[in-house]
């Protein structure tokens, strides 16, 4: 069978399709739009209209593509932003409405164990995934979960909370990133004692800095998955980012338009991550929540590409 799976991030909506057969999948489609949602979340916490209307068309759009490429089954779920929002019902619903499917929201647990299904690889690891509402941080062996945490810090958060103009403004937001990271890991104290044999990366911040570090033009990437990001690599593009302005981050061949005002907020939440938890590398992966979620929800033990 052929199905696909749409997540509704802060940031962006994402759609992949895979070919089912017992318990091995192939994906054969993958879709992002940059929709913003968290943007539209007043102080109120309440989406607005607009930014509801923009994301769930966008989904809805990936909803029928996957269905014109044969897919049986398509799944909606929605993450941070609209965990946050009191109105978040109220956009379930639209949603529903835009894509023909049944949308779910996903707890924080719920969306960190996903991302560790997704992006681990299958030993001793850890995954960072860092969205843009808020970042998750997992340890665990195969499909057992040792620790996991989910931390109200995200790029687009981070971007409304303090602006970054130059490389000096750098220690200042890892030290804000660190402030709220700190209180999630306090809870789940094996996520520092316990030290795995690597540690993964999935998101937009992640395969930005792979696309970076290999000067591949974004338009082109083929496969990011498997880029080492050393601490010293990842501060040098923060600062080196920091320095330029959002016009001249848009002339850089290998940084993604929508990413260009959000990028240096991503990777400083990257260092408070690494600097929290003694992290000296991280290893890039191009898979996440969508690759987790099929696998839990269709009981896969793999899932490659064609």
């Amino acid at each position: 069978m052929r199905a696909a799976v749409i997540g509704i991030g802060s940031n962006s909506v994402r759609m992949l399709a895979a070919d089912i057969d017992g318990s091995a999948g192939v994906r054969i489609l993958r879709d992002r739009a940059a929709t913003r949602l968290f943007a539209g979340l007043d102080s109120e916490r309440r989406l607005n209209a607009e930014s509801m209307q923009r994301t769930a068309a966008a989904a809805g759009t990936m909803a029928a593509r996957a269905r014109a490429a044969g897919a049986e089954t398509v799944r909606v779920f929605a993450t941070s932003a609209t965990r946050d929002a009191v109105n978040g019902a109220d956009f379930l619903r639209v949603l529903n409405r835009c894509t023909a499917a049944e949308a779910e929201i996903l707890s924080g647990e719920s969306e960190a164990a996903l991302s560790f299904i997704g992006a681990g690889d299958g030993g001793h690891c850890g995954v960072i995934d860092i969205g843009g509402g808020s970042t998750e941080i997992v340890l665990g062996e195969g499909m057992d979960i040792h620790a996991s945490c989910s931390c109200q810090m995200g790029a687009v958060r981070l971007f409304r909370l303090l602006s970054i103009d130059s490389r000096r403004d750098v220690d200042t937001a890892v030290m804000a990133a660190r402030g709220v990271l700190r209180d999630g890991i306090a809870e789940q104290p094996l996520l520092v004692s316990e030290k795995p044999d690597s540690w993964w990366g999935t998101g937009g911040t992640f395969t930005a800095l792979a696309a970076l570090a290999l000067r591949v033009p974004w338009t082109e990437r083929t496969d990011m998955h498997r880029t080492m990001l050393t601490r010293e690599r990842v501060r040098a593009e923060a600062e080196s980012l920091a320095d330029m302005t959002v016009e001249e981050r848009l002339r850089i061949p290998s940084l993604q338009p929508g990413r260009a005002d959000i990028v240096v907020h991503g990777i400083c939440i990257l260092l408070a991550c690494m600097e929290e938890l003694s992290v000296d590398r991280i290893t890039v992966s191009e898979s996440g929540n969508l690759d987790g979620y099929l696998k839990w929800r269709f009981g896969l033990t793999s899932l490659r590409n064609a």
